[in-house]
């Protein structure tokens, strides 16, 4: 029996989807909120099965243990760090689209060095700063995933990933407080992803949301930025962030593929919903409203021109770079009429379906080995599909 898609309203709440008036209408209703409460309405499963009956996820754990650092002596904080220098250097380095010619007929236009370059290192502070709000997020969903999956073998490796978690929250952190003195709040579209991986009673949700989604598109990010930095306390933080983050998402992808083999047309309905939804929200996180509302620009003068700038579709390609083979690899791209596999060719990332996914791909990233180039990567492919 066939089942019948939820339309693009019902899933994200506009039809189009670069509507660009629905991507800036959701918004933090309060600026200084300092505390966020969710409710999780899942339960604790506890099992008294004790056999290891997963050797990839035994494997994980063991290669988990011994790639644990230190994130107070590993890295070294008396590094100085001038924000100028460094966003300059790197702006020079990266495909951003950023130029008065794009912006013509907005005051962009008439932006001049010092704007682009205060503008760029907001624009840095705004990135990491939404790197450390997904990563405390990763640290409460790793936490509720020892608490919910039913398998022992499982619920060991996540105690790891939470420890790892709290290791980025606290360096994330430290940089954008002592580097860049200050940051930014979490985007609406970010919390809003969160709070729905968060409230769903269903254990493989949280898997889907976090270990494939988020953390796959922040795998990916990770990447991109510490291929273009050359300031060597955030390119260093990054290499160990990427070589635990790397382990995350093979986690997810390898306990969901055990899982969603079994699965009913019905219920892959609602695991391909939930990943477009996911996919959209986090696109939109990266319109960068708020930076650009903090330099006086109405975001609804730049955000179509954003959408329809050709030099970001390699920063949107290498965002998705991750998360396409591994929802390949997991069967939702193709189950149900290819519904997925449509959605993602919309989104203009389907290119990388054939991409080694990060179940098989994440001992690259182990520290010591030269992690991949998602920009390269990405650039190649846009030229392949050209």
């Amino acid at each position: 029996m066939s089942v019948t898609h939820s339309s693009n309203e019902e899933i994200i709440g506009r039809d189009d989807i670069n509507d660009v008036e629905a991507i800036l209408a959701v918004v933090n209703t309060d600026v200084d909120e300092v505390e966020h409460v969710v409710k999780n309405n899942a339960d604790t499963i506890f099992t008294w099965d004790y056999s290891l009956a997963r050797p990839q996820l035994r494997k994980l754990y063991e290669k988990a243990k011994v790639g644990q650092w230190n994130a107070t002596t590993d890295l070294d904080w008396d590094t100085e760090v001038d924000i100028e220098q460094v966003v300059s250097a790197d702006r020079a380095a990266e495909t951003s689209g950023y130029t008065a010619d794009h912006y013509a007929g907005t005051v962009v236009e008439k932006w001049g060095d010092k704007e682009w370059l205060d503008f760029a290192i907001d624009q840095r502070r705004w990135t990491l700063s939404q790197f450390l709000h997904g990563e405390q997020g990763a640290l409460l969903c790793t936490a509720k995933i020892v608490e919910t999956v039913p398998w022992y073998d499982a619920k060991l490796y996540a105690a790891t990933q939470t420890m790892d978690e709290a290791r980025h929250v606290e360096v994330f952190h430290r940089y954008i407080d002592e580097k860049l003195d200050g940051g930014f709040q979490v985007n609406a579209h970010l919390r809003m992803l969160l709070d729905d991986i968060v409230e769903d009673s269903r254990w493989d949700m949280t898997y889907l949301g976090m270990q494939v989604m988020v953390e796959g598109l922040a795998l990916a990010a990770f990447g991109f930025m510490h291929q273009m930095t050359e300031e060597p306390l955030l390119k260093k933080m990054l290499r160990y962030v990427m070589s635990d983050e790397a382990r995350h998402v093979a986690f997810g992808v390898l306990s969901l593929k055990e899982v969603y083999e079994g699965m009913t047309d019905l219920e892959m309905k609602e695991r391909q919903e939930f990943a477009f939804e996911a996919a959209i929200r986090m696109r939109d996180r990266f319109m960068s409203q708020e930076v650009w509302e903090r330099h006086g620009v109405n975001p609804r003068d730049v955000v179509p021109l954003i959408l329809n700038d050709p030099t970001r579709d390699l920063f949107q390609m290498m965002l998705f770079s991750k998360i396409v083979p591994n929802c390949k690899k997991l069967g939702l791209l193709d189950r149900n009429d290819q519904w997925l596999r449509r959605r993602f060719e919309e989104m203009n990332v389907i290119q990388f379906e054939d991409w080694e996914d990060t179940g098989e791909e994440y001992l690259k990233f182990e520290l010591g080995a030269e992690a991949p180039d998602p920009a390269a990567q990405a650039h190649a492919a846009g030229e392949a599909a050209d």
